[in-house]
């Protein structure tokens, strides 16, 4: 449900921003604001998620802190499990929600203009009805003073978006979380942190890589799993355009597999990884090493002729590479875990771009618009005793690098709806606790929607995507 902060006397828009972190552009969005942007003392603003610790210093109290933020005092005490006499220690890190979580009706709101006011709403038009259904028992007759949930509204008609999940018993694939969770669900073998899913172009299958590095692949259709191999992390399987061919690194060779006659075949490549098709289906993209051991990129046939070295690296590994749907550039990240920044080379000129990145330089999860013009990825970033993530945007070329959103994850993959217009991530991270909140954003119009929660989600793809 989405959260409310009632705006003080002295706020502004790029205060309240400033205090949780939040995009402003997003912030804008989330409440339908128009130029220029006045706010008023007791309009209620609907917060998108940001940043919500806070570090205690030294003759900070429970009361003050409120006050800074502008919350009401019981929200930090219920929110950190605080008990009487609500004594806190410098250096602990403490939970500061961005308001309430429930809209307080004031007079003349009708469930219609809330509805209009807070992006409930389905292609465009206002659903009072489902402020109704996330209320029980609510009808049109709404009073002053009643407090109501606001629920978020998953985009519809983007097309299957296929997430990876465990009920911490079993491991499943949910084929289109857009749809329903209760539908199209299929088990599969245990998943892990570097389990990831790959949805082929066709829509018919879904390639699945589990905890072991065990390949398979799940019929789409009739729920039937096929187990074809299995694999070294990082696990980067890809799908040619035929819909029947996949081809993948075993670590001695490239196999290229055939699902329909399950057949394969082998490639001596000792050490290539992310290998994957060009849009032709003739030919390869793989990193691997050169005769001096350094990492670089490599284009050949489909049958691993004709090997040419498209990069000239004199430094740390090539990873995270991905080829852009158009095959006019090449994405990669380097030089490792802990800094991690993304280049793209052009192929037609041989030409290396830096993408802007994040504050720590540790940028991961790169993936390529379908329509080849944006990246999307995730960047971490140390705030007030804990990482969180920004979900930013850059053009190819590093052009109009922005901040998104925020997730409250160390890093998390990112993928795009197939029309190019929106981005899914995944948040709810809790120490170790694998994320459980799945979330959706429209990059025209930046309001973060929570598509799922209470799962602990793995990897996600959304169909047609690269």
């Amino acid at each position: 449900m989405q959260i409310f902060y009632t705006v003080r006397p002295g706020d502004t828009l790029y205060n309240i921003a400033l205090r949780w972190s939040v995009p402003i552009q997003s912030l804008i969005a989330a409440n339908n604001l128009t130029a220029p942007y006045t706010i008023y003392p007791g309009q209620q603003l609907s917060v998108p998620p940001g940043i919500t610790t806070y570090v205690v210093r030294p003759g900070d109290s429970v009361y003050s802190i409120a006050q800074s933020y502008g919350i009401p005092i019981s929200r930090i005490i219920d929110a950190n499990g605080l008990e009487p006499p609500y004594i806190i220690i410098p250096g602990t890190v403490l939970t500061v929600p961005a308001g309430m979580p429930f809209y307080v009706v004031r007079p003349g709101d009708t469930l219609f203009n809330i509805a209009a006011q807070y992006n409930v709403t389905v292609d465009g038009q206002p659903r009072p009805d489902l402020i109704m259904k996330a209320n029980n028992g609510l009808t049109p007759n709404i009073i002053p003073g009643m407090k109501l949930l606001i629920p978020y509204v998953p985009p519809v008609g983007a097309g299957p978006l296929a997430v990876l999940f465990t009920d911490e018993i079993r491991s499943f694939i949910a084929l289109d979380i857009l749809d329903s969770v209760d539908t199209g669900i299929i088990e599969v073998d245990k998943a892990g942190r570097a389990s990831t899913i790959f949805w082929s172009p066709d829509r018919s299958k879904i390639a699945y890589v589990g905890d072991t590095g065990v390949i398979s692949v799940v019929n789409v259709l009739t729920g039937n799993i096929s187990k074809i191999d299995q694999i070294v992390f990082p696990a980067f399987v890809d799908w040619a355009q035929d819909n029947r061919r996949l081809v993948y690194s075993t670590g001695r060779v490239i196999r290229i597999y055939d699902v329909l006659s399950n057949t394969f075949v082998s490639i001596d490549r000792p050490g290539a990884s992310y290998v994957q098709w060009f849009p032709n289906g003739e030919e390869l993209l793989y990193e691997a090493k050169n005769g001096a051991g350094i990492s670089q990129l490599y284009r050949s046939n489909g049958d691993g002729s004709n090997e040419r070295q498209i990069t000239n690296n004199q430094n740390g590994p090539l990873n995270e590479v991905r080829l852009s749907p158009d095959a006019k550039f090449v994405l990669f990240t380097s030089p490792g875990v802990s800094i991690s920044e993304i280049y793209t080379l052009e192929l037609a000129t041989g030409r290396v771009y830096k993408i802007p990145g994040g504050p720590e330089a540790k940028n991961y999860y790169p993936a390529w618009s379908p329509d080849s013009t944006r990246i999307a990825y995730s960047s971490s970033w140390f705030r007030n005793g804990k990482y969180y993530s920004q979900i930013r945007m850059s053009g190819a070329k590093g052009e109009g690098d922005i901040i998104l959103a925020i997730s409250s994850c160390y890093a998390t993959p990112v993928t795009w709806s197939p029309d190019s217009t929106k981005i899914a991530y995944l948040s709810g991270c809790r120490e170790d606790v694998p994320p459980v909140e799945l979330w959706s954003i429209d990059v025209r119009k930046p309001v973060p929607i929570n598509v799922q929660s209470g799962f602990l989600f793995f990897n996600l793809d959304w169909s047609s995507t690269r």
